[in-house]
């Protein structure tokens, strides 16, 4: 963790803005914008990109994935250019922690990957790069999203220590035990054989 440098109501403020960016459903406003039906009655039921791909409209997804990494990365970006670095990592936290409860939807959001991997990019390029060449190569291998999501989260604090971003490690490994926790189903179905390959309906 970077040295906290900011005053705590800094450090509150930017908790609530990057809580804010991320809460926003953008799976689900594209869906609804593009009159794809309900998310919540599609699939898994889940929010994010991989959920709004099951509707068939590849665009859709593809901006879905953009604006929930693109969130992340922008809480981190916005926070640092403005307090510092201890606030951009919060401010990180938060967008993830308001994707995944978002207030709006009741506290049912998604499941934070892209949210993660965005934030990472903006917060560690270097990791960033690395979680996202993690989760394709499992995703083109494996065929299965929530696999390639659950390798990247656990090698995301290995890449961020090799490749010297120590100050992210703590962040990363908080966000990896979120995430894990959040595909806790996924893992069951994993471990049942009986998870969903990308592009398939899910089970």
């Amino acid at each position: 963790m970077p040295p906290v440098e900011s005053a705590a109501s800094i450090l509150i403020l930017w908790a609530v803005a990057g809580y804010l960016l991320g809460s926003i459903p953008f799976g689900m406003v594209l869906a609804r914008v593009m009159g794809l039906g309900n998310l919540r009655e599609i699939g898994s039921g889940n929010i994010g990109a991989t959920n709004v791909l099951r509707t068939g409209n590849k665009v859709a997804a593809a901006l879905t994935l953009l604006l929930d990494g693109g969130k992340g990365a922008l809480a981190v970006l916005l926070a640092r250019a403005i307090a510092g670095e201890d606030a951009a990592q919060l401010a990180g936290l938060a967008a993830f922690a308001g994707h995944c409860y978002p207030v709006w939807l009741g506290f049912r959001g998604g499941k934070g990957v892209a949210t993660f991997l965005g934030l990472l990019l903006a917060l560690a390029w270097p990791v960033g790069i690395a979680a996202c060449l993690t989760w394709l190569a499992t995703a083109v291998v494996a065929r299965i999203s929530s696999l390639a999501a659950l390798v990247a989260a656990v090698l995301a604090p290995v890449w961020a220590l090799v490749l010297g971003h120590g100050a992210a490690v703590a962040l990363a490994t908080c966000l990896a035990a979120l995430i894990l926790w959040r595909h806790r189903s996924n893992i069951a179905r994993l471990r049942a054989g009986t998870e969903p390959r990308i592009g398939q309906k899910d089970k």
